[in-house]
């Protein structure tokens, strides 16, 4: 795989686990806005995004197709650990336009800066600990 096309792969994984992390968040929030519901929301966006963003690298960026509960426990549970740290990149920054401007425009805003500072970091973090077999994607 080309360096360009691990980059356009990557980016529209990140931007769909992105709206799929919003629209949660959304959904969420249409309950309530007390900061109980934006921890909710902020949390339940979060684990559906991860869901859908280890679905997709795994197969079109790292070109891992192990199969079977053992794998994918054991892979998962590495891609959440590495998770946490840009977890807390992107937890910060959208809380921190939240709490600063208190409006959804910038909260949101934080959000996508915060996700896409943290997928860089994950992607180089994914594939140095969690997909360490041999793959495509590895080379870049």
């Amino acid at each position: 795989m080309t360096l360009q096309i691990l980059i356009l792969r990557y980016t529209a994984f990140a931007v769909l686990a992105t709206i799929a992390n919003l629209a949660t968040q959304r959904l969420v929030l249409r309950l309530g806005d007390t900061s109980g519901f934006f921890a909710v929301a902020v949390g339940a966006g979060t684990i559906v995004g991860l869901l859908i963003k280890y679905i997709l690298d795994k197969r079109w960026i790292f070109y891992d197709f192990d199969t079977g509960v053992k794998h994918h426990s054991r892979k998962f549970s590495l891609y959440t650990t590495m998770g946490l740290i840009t977890t807390m990149i992107f937890w910060s920054t959208e809380t921190t336009f939240w709490l600063i401007w208190q409006t959804d425009l910038m909260r949101e805003s934080g959000a996508i800066l915060g996700l896409s500072l943290g997928y860089v970091v994950k992607y180089n973090l994914d594939r140095r600990f969690v997909f360490t077999g041999r793959h495509l994607g590895s080379s870049v």
